[in-house]
């Protein structure tokens, strides 16, 4: 059992750290405290997360969300290991930022976590590429802008009905699938019988467990992994798309622009004119 944290850069009321957890089925949730506001990306793996503002499933590109003094427990039921980008805020922080949101009303969480939305995506990518890339300047700026996106998100989100345990179990099978296969065409009634479930059930209640249909989830997956490989490679655009899953480089194209507000050349210049 193991769980490794780097801490990546600090500064007046705020820490990154890059967290590795290898637990896994055979090790048993233990209770852990928010000491400050957190907002972790989940880069790798799939666990749950239980806190007082609820409990719910963690995928790649999910925000986890805690508020300061709060305990919490990560478990990893089916799989093991995950790692993060974790954001750690104090509420004075977190109160000046809330401050100049138009209706905010509040700095504090009442989710316990954001699903990978596409909304997101440009955001966690660039997360993600800063990390990779070593350009911990440009993570205060990245700390403020997600504690932005998450105060106007969360007051939007909705709760949905729980599922059952077994219904859980199997959407995260599916999940996992996903992840390891998302490079292939696939469609909802083949992760259906996967599932063993009928298409309305099942889409409901992947939805329910991920906070994003199949094809959201699959999508904004895809498009993740293709931005953190335009800033961190010179390989032609082209390729990057292919390998990503998408079958053309004009769908491509125009799933990027609809996501980052940028062609994704534009995207990889302005990853790359990020000082060291």
């Amino acid at each position: 059992m193991s769980l490794i944290s780097r801490l990546l850069a600090s500064g007046p009321g705020w820490h990154v750290e890059d967290v590795i957890c290898n637990h896994g089925p055979a090790d048993r949730p233990f209770e852990e405290r928010h000491e400050a506001a957190c907002i972790a990306v989940v880069s790798a793996g799939t666990f749950y997360y239980r806190s007082a503002q609820g409990a719910a499933l963690l995928v790649p590109g999910a925000l986890l969300l805690g508020n300061p003094g709060t305990s919490f427990e990560c478990g990893h039921e089916r799989t093991r290991g995950d790692r993060c980008l974790a954001f750690h805020l104090t509420p004075e922080f977190m109160e000046d930022v809330a401050a100049q949101i138009p209706g905010a009303r509040t700095a504090f969480f009442g989710t316990p976590r954001l699903p990978p939305l596409r909304s997101l995506m440009p955001v966690v990518a660039a997360a993600e590429a800063a990390r990779d890339g070593g350009h911990t300047a440009w993570l205060e700026e990245l700390a403020v802008h997600f504690v932005a996106e998450v105060l106007k998100l969360q007051s939007a989100s909705r709760r949905a009905p729980t599922p059952s345990a077994r219904d859980t179990g199997r959407v995260w099978t599916v999940v996992h699938w996903i992840e390891a296969h998302a490079h292939d065409s696939v469609t909802l009634s083949q992760l259906a019988r996967m599932a063993s479930m009928s298409r309305y059930h099942f889409l409901r209640t992947f939805r329910a467990v991920a906070g994003a249909t199949p094809y959201q989830y699959l999508l904004a997956l895809r498009l993740r992994r293709a931005s953190a490989e335009l800033a961190r490679s010179s390989s032609p655009i082209s390729t990057v798309a292919y390998s990503a899953g998408f079958g053309d480089l004009s769908t491509f194209n125009r799933q990027f622009r609809c996501l980052a507000k940028m062609t994704p050349r534009e995207y990889r210049q302005s990853v790359r004119r990020y000082p060291e």
